[in-house]
């Protein structure tokens, strides 16, 4: 009994222990462990990291937000995105995937609301890996946050400002200003992570405390970094474990909240 006793303690403590490396992990780094392995299967969009598109020819369009991918507002000057969880999630999950939509609420006009009959909502599901559309696409839009290894306050609010129209930070149109990208560190094939969007940058400074914003060595094939801060590279990014002051006002501006 003793020794079964010992081994069971041992089992939960190695639990307990994952769990908290995972939980110390900031958004960009668990989402790149989460989906570096996955392959995906026919019936799956078109993944880059964790953007989702219809087809591999559409992540060279220009930004969406430039053309009608917004969230609408209403004529209470609030944006009003429906939502619906999945039933996969356990009621711990489903906590914490409602945290994170509704941290939104006090610092923008953004209202996540539960889905009644709306046409165009948010389908948060388990499925594989953690991705999102960039902004809204029409009908239900699948975000996936995998129930082992995404259902994390930050992961929640990364996906969220994908959905809301938002890049990662170090693919915005002025980033060789601020950051080098490495090439020959990148893994062969990954390269398309690292391309420039032309995006509408809302006036506001480059930000590496965005929680939109890759690690350090995101994608590198010999261990060595594939970003570099420029021009001092002692600089740390990708390390934010919720919405930085920029994420939000970017948001604001964007939806003119």
């Amino acid at each position: 009994m003793a020794v079964l006793k010992c081994c069971l303690g041992l089992v939960a403590l190695l639990v307990v222990s994952a769990w908290a490396e995972q939980e110390a992990l900031p958004a960009s780094e668990r989402i790149h462990r989460v989906n570096r392995d996955i392959v995906r299967t026919a019936d799956e969009p078109y993944i880059e990291d964790d953007v989702a598109y219809d087809s591999d020819a559409e992540r060279n369009a220009d930004p969406c937000t430039s053309y009608s991918c917004m969230w609408p507002k209403s004529a209470d000057g609030k944006v009003h995105v429906p939502f619906v969880i999945s039933s996969q999630f356990s009621a711990r999950e489903v906590s914490i995937i409602e945290r994170g939509l509704f941290s939104f609420h006090s610092v923008s006009c953004i209202r996540f609301v539960k889905r009644s009959n709306q046409r165009d909502y948010l389908n948060i599901q388990s499925l594989n890996g953690c991705y999102s559309y960039i902004g809204r696409r029409g009908n239900g839009q699948n975000l996936s946050l995998q129930r082992s290894g995404c259902v994390y306050h930050d992961t929640v609010q990364h996906e969220l400002l994908h959905a809301l129209g938002f890049h990662h930070e170090h693919k915005r149109s002025d980033r060789d200003q601020y950051v080098r990208i490495l090439r020959g560190n990148i893994s062969p094939g990954k390269e398309h992570n690292f391309d420039k969007i032309s995006t509408l940058n809302q006036g506001t400074s480059y930000d590496y405390g965005s929680v939109m914003h890759y690690s350090r060595y995101a994608f590198s094939s010999n261990g060595q970094p594939t970003i570099e801060a420029i021009p001092n590279p002692n600089v740390e990014f990708g390390t934010a474990t919720e919405m930085s002051r920029n994420d939000i006002v970017r948001l604001n501006r964007l939806y003119q909240c």
